[in-house]
């Protein structure tokens, strides 16, 4: 699995990470280094870091997109051309990941900064099933968590 984006200021990468290598994912981080530091390859055992979007795509199944949460970049030094240029999911680079790949972005979705419309509307991508499916799980689990599940 590629996670490519705004790691640093991410709920879902720490998390995501911290899940999926307990059950033996290979993740992969992947974005500048303002928005993914080296010390992010410590969140789990086993995570590994490029700068090179290119690199964390070849040959994965899972690519998860993370917003660039432009309110959080004041004094970092983010230009979002550059960030586009270098890291935004366009239909070119989703065929260097396997064919079969699946798109994946928790939203909200920023269509043309983090990936194009293309990628959001186009076949392998599960971003409206994977946001309508977070709701009711966030509610099965503070139930469990809250003791009130059946």
């Amino acid at each position: 699995m590629a996670i490519i984006g705004d790691i640093y200021h991410s709920r879902v990468a720490r998390s995501a990470c911290h899940l999926l290598t307990r059950f033996g994912v290979k993740v992969t981080l992947c974005g500048p280094p303002e928005l993914v530091p080296e010390f992010a390859a410590t969140l789990a055992p086993g995570l590994r870091i490029t700068r090179h979007m290119e690199e964390a795509l070849r040959g994965t199944d899972v690519i998860m997109l993370l917003r660039v949460q432009q309110e959080r970049l004041a004094g970092m030094k983010i230009h979002l051309q550059d960030y586009m240029a270098r890291y935004q999911m366009t239909g070119a680079r989703l065929k260097l990941a396997k064919r079969d790949a699946i798109v994946m972005h928790p939203g909200p979705i920023i269509r043309g900064l983090e990936l194009t419309s293309e990628m959001v509307d186009g076949p392998q991508s599960v971003i409206v099933e994977e946001v309508r499916n977070g709701v009711p799980m966030r509610m099965a689990i503070l139930l469990r968590a809250l003791g009130k599940a059946r």
